[in-house]
């Protein structure tokens, strides 16, 4: 993913800040799992209009990307053929529910976004648990719920703060008390939340081995999209803040989202 540019659209540079983390943690798990050039078989679950899949086309991996959008996987469909990987590109419409009967077998499957809006996050683990090979790797990235409480409360919603701040994990019927197998929170209008502890207690109940965390957007969302417009340099300079302190744990809970590798 190319880096932001004095040329580069608003859009752009806006889309590299709340992207450049996560796009290095899948660029180095390509790195030390894919031997020899190899390509990877990637699957984009909710993977829109390519934003990740066509980039990793152009590495030379095949991307398969599962949407529930008609339109966006048109647009995927424009967008690999202009950047030329329309042959390692496919794009398939479904779900999570969908994934079994879609996937053979990946060794990188990227769920960004997703998991907060599913009716039940471990059974969709689950599923792209059953389709990683042994060794293969899942790329998760989730709104946390700490990051959520301190937007509300600086935007003046202090009661919507304060119930997601009291907000835990309820369980289906049958579930486990200690909520191996529940949810994370109820799906609210802007998706569900989740802590760092409920990510690791569900990749777990999945199968999966948690591997790293990273902050994601610590920043970002505080800064002025003005400031990035106008001040040369500025977007540069963010995302690499943003890198600096993506693996240090004192800013984690600062974090809109974490990006968490998993390895099967």
């Amino acid at each position: 993913m190319a880096q932001p540019t004095a040329s580069s659209s608003a859009s752009e540079r806006r889309q590299s800040v709340r992207t450049g983390v996560v796009w290095d943690g899948v660029r180095r798990l390509l790195e030390a799992d894919v031997a020899d050039g190899q390509p990877a078989r990637i699957v984009d679950i909710g993977g829109g209009t390519g934003g990740f899949a066509v980039p990793l086309a152009e590495l030379g991996h095949a991307v398969q990307v599962i949407d529930p959008s008609p339109d966006a996987l048109a647009s995927l469909d424009r967008r690999a053929r202009e950047r030329g990987v329309a042959d390692r590109v496919t794009g398939q419409q479904g779900d999570l529910s969908d994934l079994s009967d879609l996937v053979d077998e990946a060794d990188l499957v990227l769920c960004h976004g997703v998991l907060e809006m599913v009716e039940d996050p471990a059974a969709s683990l689950a599923s792209i648990a059953g389709v990683l090979r042994p060794g293969g790797h899942l790329s998760l990235l989730v709104a946390q719920r700490h990051a959520a409480v301190v937007a509300r409360a600086m935007a003046g919603h202090f009661q919507a703060a304060r119930e997601l701040l009291d907000d835990v994990p309820h369980r289906p019927a049958g579930g486990s008390a200690d909520g191996q197998t529940g949810q994370a929170g109820p799906v609210g209008r802007s998706g569900r939340r989740f802590t760092h502890d409920e990510v690791v207690d569900l990749l777990a109940g999945a199968g999966l081995s948690p591997e790293s965390v990273h902050a994601v957007r610590v920043f970002a969302d505080l800064v002025p999209g003005s400031l990035l417009d106008l001040e040369p340099g500025a977007t540069a300079a963010l995302v690499e803040l943003e890198k600096a302190v993506a693996t240090r744990p004192e800013y984690l809970p600062l974090a809109a989202q974490l990006h968490v590798t998993a390895r099967r």
